[in-house]
């Protein structure tokens, strides 16, 4: 991974009424651990889960979003919120490149935050948020329920210069993307469930495209090839025109393994998934998965976990942000 030493600051002098870190400064660097803020903010998980909820059954497609925060931000060098900040002069936000379409929804992780600063002001990093966010909105797809460490800070700039060399794209070979996981620690099966989250949510038509015009791909099943017309007819779509298909039309708003036998089925909607179901070092794994569902969601558990420990800023690195969309310096 690339160099540290941006984030490596010390902690500001802090005034009587100003926070409290969570833990002295002669003390040795926990990194992350289980229940991180149990004495510095005991109820912070429990806020976390019951805003995911809440906002969950207000707004559904809020859980897409956090589970898609997770990759997004955490595969990006560092677990450090840096995908929250919005730009700057001097910086492009993360969420403002190609890359990041499609990516919305970061008012609500505002919300959570402001929940969490009004149990404890300036204690829970907004990385921790993300991450936690994340987990809860999983268990709200039906998916497993994954006990996640905490003890993240957050980073103080984007990272939108480096984007292009750690996130995958849905067009590169099914290599590339293998690389790229492994460079996190995360092996081929653990590939193969991550990217059964392409179980829920959809794919903008801008996406999709390519595969449709002007000759629609052959490995697309017949059967499925109507739908999509019918739900992309623009070879040209309008960017900011709400078109897209369902990733699974059987269980939409579900994280479960019919992704698996989708794409088998040779329904996947993106390059990638094609690829998944058809690659000799990943379809054993798609096979095995479209099979049972519990191993399913142990791969997937065990990669969510990973993802979530990458390279982390831990201890003085960093800083506790008072608003996820801005660094403190800027606040």
């Amino acid at each position: 991974m690339g160099s540290k030493a941006l984030f490596f600051f010390a902690l500001l002098s802090f005034s009587a009424v100003a926070i409290k870190p969570t833990f002295a400064e002669n003390e040795e660097d926990p990194g992350l651990v289980m229940n991180f803020y149990k004495d510095a903010c005991p109820q912070a998980e429990d806020i976390i889960r019951e805003q995911v909820k809440l906002l969950y059954k207000r707004h559904k497609n809020t859980a897409f979003s956090w589970l898609r925060n997770i990759f997004h931000d955490c595969a990006v060098q560092s677990c450090d919120a840096s995908l929250l900040l919005d730009s700057t002069r001097r910086d492009l936000s993360e969420k403002e490149t190609d890359r990041s379409f499609g990516l919305r929804n970061f008012r609500y992780l505002d919300t959570i935050k402001e929940a969490v600063e009004r149990e404890c002001p300036g204690v829970v990093s907004c990385a921790d948020i993300l991450v936690l966010s994340a987990r809860d909105g999983i268990v709200s797809l039906g998916g497993p329920y994954i006990p996640l460490k905490t003890g993240r800070r957050d980073g103080r700039r984007s990272r939108a210069d480096v984007i292009e060399q750690y996130l995958p794209d849905h067009n590169e070979s099914i290599s590339v993307v293998l690389d790229r996981f492994a460079a996190m620690g995360i092996d081929t099966p653990g590939v193969v469930a991550l990217l059964g989250a392409h179980s829920v949510g959809r794919t903008h038509c801008i996406k999709l495209v390519h595969r449709l015009y002007p000759e629609v791909d052959p490995a697309f099943n017949s059967n499925h090839v109507e739908h999509m017309l019918k739900k992309c007819p623009d070879p040209i779509p309008d960017p900011k025109a709400v078109q897209y298909v369902r990733n699974d039309r059987g269980t939409p708003m579900k994280l479960d393994n019919n992704y698996y036998r989708n794409i088998l089925d040779n329904k996947g909607l993106l390059i990638v998934d094609h690829q998944l179901a058809n690659d000799k070092r990943t379809k054993p794994y798609v096979k095995k998965m479209a099979k049972s569902q519990d191993y399913f969601f142990k791969e997937f558990a065990r990669a969510i976990t990973i993802l979530s420990e990458n390279n982390p800023l831990t201890g003085t690195k960093g800083e506790i942000r008072k608003q996820c969309s801005v660094a403190n310096k800027h606040h």
